[in-house]
């Protein structure tokens, strides 16, 4: 069975803006993408996406205005700490235009800042709850906010709620993640995978003064994950960079046997003696089926809790599904002293599962957590937009072949969403709707 596989050569770290020029490059139109992102992002933010060389390669770089605004970074010099003194050697910090940035993520601190406002983690969750996405976007890019939110929280010792978001940055940000969400739904990879994490070194100037790279939150989010430093004086991994990597990327290590059909270079904006980009490696890993070797693995993560109310098990269930797990639920169990208590169960991809499960200390009262790891056999997924009347429905497609027996399994199922929207507007049952026609036609 053919699959489809992304890797992401980081070998000068990710920045959110690096990576969807990269997977921009790999679209048949990525013209067309960027209409549909410009009709969806908010008003008074401007993107473009234009051809720029790095060492003599060509490749796609990103800009993105906020009211006319660029958001920069800047590395500082060990032991030189005022502006005057900034490193300049390696960048392009010509101030006669604006793209100034290998990232522009340091903009969640509580400070304030003539002429700029600040955000919250909850203003984001709304401006993502009003844009127009695909349910799967919209979960992948929460998901990914979480995380940043969450790391920003531990770096500065305030909460989640108390975390707060320069505004120009904080716009650029979601820009970034949305648009590198969906890209990879426009793509659907059956696999992510990358290289080991380029981190960079030295220091960078934030809103908080000058601090080492990799930043705290950079270095938090990649717990677990292979990363290194090099030579390169200055920041390659961004927070935002970081975070799509985790919440995406299945796995970590050389490029696989891989037959490439594209490669996508993202750009960024300052200038190091190596090519500063990120690449993105599209093609395909062709694999025999069999009927005795499962290729999938799911973590089970457990724990018992006999003294939370229904509605705080409920808040972590959504709090565990905005930050990845692919499935939560509970059963009803008697534990120790024969107490009524709940099991709650949380699915995760195994490179999810660790942080998932400090989720659950975190989020419940529970004092730890139990893992399993099973082998899935699994349907290949594909959603597609269909219509009902001149109404469009988004359909699940699950498919099976094996080769060696000849079997072969479809299935389709319309989302429970946009049916009952159907129903609701049209005033019919929603049994009607789900039998208007045969979805499960090939």
């Amino acid at each position: 069975m053919t699959k489809k596989i992304l890797y992401l050569e980081c070998n000068m770290g990710a920045a959110g803006d690096m990576l969807t020029a990269a997977l921009l490059e790999l679209l048949p139109d990525k013209n067309a993408f960027l209409a549909k992102l410009r009709s969806i992002i908010p008003v008074g933010v401007e993107i473009d996406c234009l051809p720029a060389q790095k060492a003599g390669i060509w490749g796609s770089q990103m800009s993105v205005r906020i009211n006319g605004n660029e958001e920069m970074s800047q590395d500082v010099a060990l032991g030189r700490a005022d502006h005057a003194k900034a490193d300049h050697s390696h960048h392009d910090h010509d101030h006669s235009h604006s793209h100034d940035h290998h990232d522009h993520d340091h903009r969640d601190h509580n400070h304030n800042h003539a002429g700029h406002s600040h955000n919250s983690y909850a203003d984001i969750r709304e401006i993502l709850a009003k844009m127009d996405l695909p349910d799967k976007v919209r979960q992948d890019a929460s998901a990914v906010y979480q995380l940043i939110a969450d790391a920003e929280s531990k770096a500065h010792g305030v909460s989640v709620d108390e975390v707060h978001f320069h505004e120009v940055g904080m716009l650029d940000a979601v820009v970034d993640v949305v648009a590198v969400c969906y890209l990879i739904h426009e793509l659907k990879p059956d696999k992510i995978l990358a290289s080991p994490i380029h981190l960079g070194s030295g220091q960078v100037r934030c809103a908080h003064g000058i601090l080492p790279v990799p930043v705290p939150a950079v270095a938090h989010i990649l717990r677990g994950v292979p990363t290194y430093q090099g030579e390169i004086k200055g920041e390659l991994c961004t927070p935002t960079g970081a975070a799509l990597l985790r919440h995406f990327v299945e796995g970590y290590g050389p490029m696989p046997v891989l037959a490439i059909k594209q490669v996508g270079y993202g750009l960024g904006h300052k200038d190091f003696p190596v090519a500063n980009l990120v690449r993105a490696f599209w093609g395909t890993e062709t694999g025999e089926e069999t009927t005795d070797r499962f290729s999938d693995q799911v973590v089970e993560i457990k724990a018992t809790l006999d003294d939370m109310t229904g509605e705080d098990l409920a808040f972590a269930a959504q709090k565990l599904l905005a930050a990845g797990a692919l499935d939560v639920y509970y059963q009803s169990i008697y534990s120790k002293k024969s107490r009524p208590a709940y099991e709650l169960i949380c699915l995760a991809k195994p490179q999810e599962a660790k942080a998932l499960a400090e989720k659950v200390l975190q989020e419940t009262s529970t004092f730890g957590v139990r893992f399993s790891t099973w082998e899935r056999l699994i349907l290949e997924r594909e959603s597609v937009s269909e219509k009902l009347g001149e109404s469009p429905v988004s359909v699940k497609h699950g498919s099976y072949h094996n080769d060696k027996s000849g079997l072969y399994i479809h299935k389709a199922k319309p989302e429970y969403e946009d049916l009952a929207k159907l129903a609701e507007n049209e005033d019919q049952p929603l049994y009607q709707m789900r039998q208007a026609r045969n979805w499960q036609k090939d």
